[in-house]
Formats: structure tokens, C-alpha cells, sequence
């Protein structure tokens, strides 16, 4: 007899071109009912700064007061001068938006990636190329991931205050 209340059966997708790419990270965005994780070299090409992304964002975080966004950057200046429709969503919910820098120690890392929820994510193979591995419902990756992004974390700073006074 099988269990029809198991979770849905790992899938897996090769995403290669960068249209294809900024449309996997809405998919992820998109999947997200908890938390999101994103670690990426500056947000730059990445679609951080449209109107849509800002939105999908926002609804995340509107849907629950315990929703949690943390980004960790290599280079957060993209993201303090050329991005202020985050800089918004970190001025309006900075009770659920974490944003840290890496230190040297972690600056070799160059393979960014988005967690949703701890089951789906993107993973870009090097922030040079748009090729990326897209998964859903695949918890096992996913906690790999997470490893790697807590370790990230731990190996960063906290950055982008949301007002320039740093309150």
C-alpha cells in the first residue's frame, strides 16, 4: 500500500539562458510560505530591481509576520545605490529581512543560489553564467544548500542597514 499523503516526488530542471534564469528565481519567490534565502554576488543581474521582483517580495513578506528573507552578498554597493525598491523592503520590514556581506574568508564562493522554504531552490553553477539547476520538493538538496548558506552566513557581516543612519 503506498502512502498518499508523502510529499511530492523530487523534480529537477536545467535552466540556461538569463531570461530563463530571472524566471526560475521568481518561480523559487514564487514557491516560498516561510522563509528565503538567497546568497548571489551583488543582486546585479539578477532581476533584483523590476517592479515584479520587488512585488513577489513583498507579497512573501506580507503573507506572515514570521516570514524571514536573509541575503548574504559578496558586494553589497549594487544593492545600497542601484536597488531602492529593496532598500524599501528593508526599510519596511526590517523585522524580516537579514542582509550580511562576506568576509574575505568566504569570497571564494561563486556559485549563487535561492532556498525557499528548505525543499526548493535554484543554484547557479558560477555568477558568470546563467546556467542553473532548478529543484522543487527536493529536501535533501535543499539542506545541502543550507549547510553551505549557514556556513556562508557565518562567514559574513551584517550589511545594508535600512535607513542611512543605520537604525
Amino acid at each position: 500500500m503506498t502512502d498518499t499523503l508523502s510529499s511530492p516526488s523530487p523534480e529537477h530542471r536545467r535552466i540556461e539562458g538569463q531570461q530563463d534564469y530571472e524566471q526560475a528565481i521568481d518561480f523559487v519567490v514564487g514557491q516560498a510560505r516561510h522563509n528565503l534565502r538567497i546568497f548571489s554576488y551583488n543582486l546585479r543581474d539578477e532581476g533584483y530591481n523590476s517592479l515584479a521582483r520587488f512585488e513577489s517580495l513583498q507579497n512573501f513578506l506580507l503573507m506572515s509576520r514570521a516570514n524571514r528573507l536573509t541575503i548574504v552578498l559578496h558586494d553589497t554597493d549594487y544593492l545600497t545605490r542601484e536597488c531602492p525598491r529593496m532598500m524599501n523592503l528593508l526599510t519596511h520590514f526590517s523585522h524580516a529581512i537579514a542582509v550580511y556581506q562576506t568576509s574575505d574568508e568566504a569570497r571564494g564562493v561563486s556559485d549563487p543560489f535561492i532556498i525557499a522554504d528548505n525543499e526548493h531552490y535554484l543554484h547557479r553553477f558560477h555568477y558568470d553564467h546563467p546556467r542553473a539547476a532548478l529543484a522543487l520538493n527536493d529536501k535533501e538538496g535543499a539542506l545541502e544548500l543550507i549547510r553551505r548558506f549557514n556556513e556562508i552566513v557565518d562567514a559574513s557581516e551584517p550589511a545594508a542597514p535600512p535607513t542611512t543612519l543605520g537604525l
